[in-house]
Order: structure tokens, then C-alpha cells, then sequence
């Protein structure tokens, strides 16, 4: 039962738990239902009035969070982030700004540019530890914040799903900023994709900065 053939077999799934056959829906790695089709298998039989019954065992997102050594009494769960677009840019601007950990999934071709994004929309100082093959013999856990995550990646494969522990910001923090490294982080987000006004307003919120400011600083530049 996968995100593949989820949609021929969940009906004929449903037909045999009404007629009173128990299913048991399992997993080789990680907790069956979270970022999985088995959220809508427990849908459709929560409709059906059948039970749903959860024999818990490792989950990657609360055994990352545990390990990480970050706050943990209160978290965001994101699961794998919208691929492109706007939708893409709301989250990050989300997780920036958040002051509670957030945890996210990710694949191995995606997690370079997702590091370099979430450099450009917390800061690279930001508290940050990945995770892999979580519970198993080559458990793994790098980095402690988002620069040095990105320079283990530069000298080493990315290779398995990585699931990625986030430290919120500190609510009310003063940040310093550098105006030469907000014109970097201008043209780096431009380049990803944003126009310069989108561009401007999300590092206006992430350094508590006029939008008008941080707009007119590229064309300053010109200027100069």
C-alpha cells in the first residue's frame, strides 16, 4: 500500500475490514501513516466507523527531535516541503520566524538547496541537526547549525532521506545586521526564483527591517 497504487487498493481494502477481515498496515523503516498513504487508509476507516487501532514504534520525527537536544515541548511538524513556488516560500518564511523547533523531511537530490535556503531564510548560525537511518546500525546525526551542515555536505554524498531538526528564533531577539550580506541574500533569493519586492519582504520580517530599506539597497548599488 504505497502513494503509487493507493488509490486502486484503499477501496477493496475498506470493502474487507467491513466484512470483518483484520488488516494490519506495516513498514520496514519508520512509523506507517505520518508523510505516508496510511493517513488515508485511517481516514476512509475512521469513516466506516472501523476501529483504528496504532501499535507505536520508531518514528523519524520524534526520535531526530529526542536526539537533537533541542527544545521539544513544543514543535512543528512540516513533513516533506511544498517542491517549488509560492507555497514553498510561505513555509520557509514560516520556519524563519517560528519560535517553536520545527522538524521536516527531505530527499537526497532536494537537501542541497533546501540548506541553502534555510541559510538564506534563518541564517546560517541557526541551530539545525540532520538525521538518517534513525534506529538502525549506521544511525547517523550531523551538525549543529546550518553552516556547518552545509560544509559537511560539500566534502561528503548525500545519500538515504534525511529528516532535519530546526531551533525556533528567539521571540522579540535584536538581530545585527550587515547591509553587504543582506544585498547577498537579496541576489541569492532572486537568483532561486522570487522577485525583488518578494525578495525584500522576506528579509525585512527576518531582520526586523523597512521593506523599503532592504528594497532599495540592490538599487543603491547601481547607484554607486
Amino acid at each position: 500500500f504505497n502513494k503509487y497504487n493507493s488509490n486502486q487498493k484503499l477501496s477493496q481494502i475498506i470493502d474487507k475490514l467491513k466484512i470483518g477481515e483484520p488488516i494490519a498496515l506495516t513498514s520496514d523503516a519508520g512509523l506507517p501513516g505520518i508523510s505516508d498513504p496510511g493517513e488515508e487508509l485511517a481516514k476512509e476507516a475512521r469513516k466506516e466507523d472501523i476501529d483504528v487501532i496504532c501499535v507505536p514504534g520508531p518514528c523519524a520525527a520524534l526520535t531526530a527531535l529526542v536526539a537533537s537536544g533541542l527544545p521539544s515541548s513544543k514543535f512543528i511538524f512540516e513533513g516533506f516541503l511544498p517542491k517549488k513556488g509560492i507555497e514553498r516560500e510561505k513555509v520557509l518564511q514560516e520556519i524563519s520566524n517560528n519560535v517553536k523547533t520545527t522538524i521536516i523531511f527531505e530527499s537526497p537530490h532536494r537537501l542541497k538547496k533546501l540548506l541553502k535556503e534555510l541559510k538564506i531564510y534563518c541564517g546560517g548560525e541557526r541551530e539545525l541537526i540532520i538525521a538518517k537511518e534513525l534506529t538502525k546500525r549506521y544511525e547517523q546525526h550531523i551538525g549543529s547549525n546550518i553552516d556547518e551542515v552545509i560544509n559537511f555536505f560539500d566534502e561528503n554524498e548525500v545519500l538515504g532521506e534525511y529528516t532535519i531538526v530546526i531551533k525556533g528564533t528567539i521571540k522579540d531577539q535584536k538581530i545585527e545586521f550587515d547591509e553587504l550580506k543582506i544585498k547577498e541574500d537579496l541576489k541569492e533569493l532572486i537568483n532561486y526564483g522570487l522577485s525583488l519586492s518578494s525578495a525584500s519582504k522576506y528579509i525585512s520580517k527576518r531582520n526586523n527591517l523597512s521593506r523599503k530599506y532592504v528594497y532599495n539597497l540592490l538599487n543603491k548599488s547601481k547607484d554607486r
